[in-house]
């Protein structure tokens, strides 16, 4: 079933009131897709939050193609969740409180006289491994931070290896982290560095919850940093530099709207976005949009929420539009 006809049918059987006769074949394609199933007193909750869901995405989508949006949304597999539940299940980053100039922590004001390129994607470059999956657990953290140390190894030693997100949620919880129920990415770092290395993916694989202990193997690591570098806080013009020197930067951003939940294509503005951040994504370049005879800057961040959502599991985020969605607000990445 197209977008376009599926959106004429949300909106005739939403006025109709004959929503669930008519939505019947979509919802049971839906939940064969993404190999959903429930218990029977459960099932009538979750196909009227996904039909809900369904009904906004096709609102939007119909006010985007008479342009009053840059981006479009789609169904994708967290429809069955409301807005509270997603928030609560995967938006999981903690914001420093006071950043503090620790040891081995250095903050970047991103100030140099060199010019940087207008356009960089680290993804072409090789620094960045596949779109992951943190499932219902709220480690956006842990996956933002593999995601920097992915790329500083890459750049040390030619290698791209995927690094275990599970050793971060097991082992960094005497840094201050929470495995599921959230962290800190410069605490991801920090345990890093104090550790002395992290296992990789293949060794300590992801479980998509918290184990009962520890089980870094010193001998199997494949990845360290002695520092980190805290990018200055709200200033786009440092986190360019950065993104455009070092390699793809680990970053937060504003996602509890329903809006970026169900992002698909196109530069994601939205007035829903604000400057509390509380989930941690990857930025791996940035570009320029050209559109309706203007250019648009945006940020290309990777997500942890597979290639399902976003445009392969990525966002392009508008950029130099006053540190949309906090972007800026809590970017670092890791040195060595």
């Amino acid at each position: 079933m197209g977008p376009l006809v599926l959106a004429v049918l949300v909106a005739t059987t939403a006025s109709s009131g004959g929503a669930d006769l008519a939505l019947e074949g979509a919802w049971r394609g839906w939940k064969g897709l993404h190999r959903k199933e429930y218990l029977q007193e459960e099932e009538s909750f979750r196909r009227s939050v996904w039909e809900k869901n369904l009904q906004r995405i096709a609102q939007h989508n119909t006010e985007a193609s008479l342009g009053r949006h840059s981006f479009h949304l789609a169904m994708n597999h967290y429809g069955d969740l409301t807005d509270e539940e997603f928030n609560q299940r995967l938006n999981g980053f903690c914001p420093d409180p006071i950043p503090r100039d620790g040891k081995g922590v250095v903050v970047s004001q991103g100030l140099s006289v060199r010019e940087v390129p207008k356009e960089v994607d680290w993804r072409s470059k090789g620094y960045v491994t596949p779109v992951k999956n943190q499932g219902h657990c709220g480690a956006c953290w842990a996956f933002s931070a593999t995601g920097a140390l992915e790329g500083l190894m890459f750049n040390k030693t030619g290698k791209l290896v995927s690094l275990s997100e599970q050793n971060l949620i097991d082992c960094s919880t005497k840094m201050g982290n929470h495995g599921c129920r959230g962290g800190y990415i410069t605490k991801a770092f920090e345990y890093v560095r104090e550790n002395g290395g992290i296992d990789s993916e293949q060794d300590y694989p992801y479980l998509e919850q918290e184990a009962s202990g520890c089980r870094y193997n010193a001998q199997a690591r494949v990845a360290n940093c002695s520092s980190l570098v805290r990018i200055q806080s709200g200033s786009e013009e440092a986190l360019e530099h950065a993104v455009a020197t070092v390699g793809p930067v680990s970053v937060a951003v504003d996602a509890q709207s329903f809006f970026f939940h169900f992002y698909k294509s196109g530069v994601f503005s939205s007035s829903w976005c604000g400057q509390r951040v509380n989930h941690a994504m990857l930025a791996v370049g940035y570009g320029v949009n050209q559109a309706g005879g203007a250019n648009i800057d945006y940020w290309i961040l990777k997500n942890s929420w597979t290639e399902n959502w976003g445009e392969g599991g990525y966002m392009r985020l508008v950029k130099g539009a006053g540190n949309h969605c906090g972007v800026a607000n809590q970017a670092s990445y890791p040195t060595i």
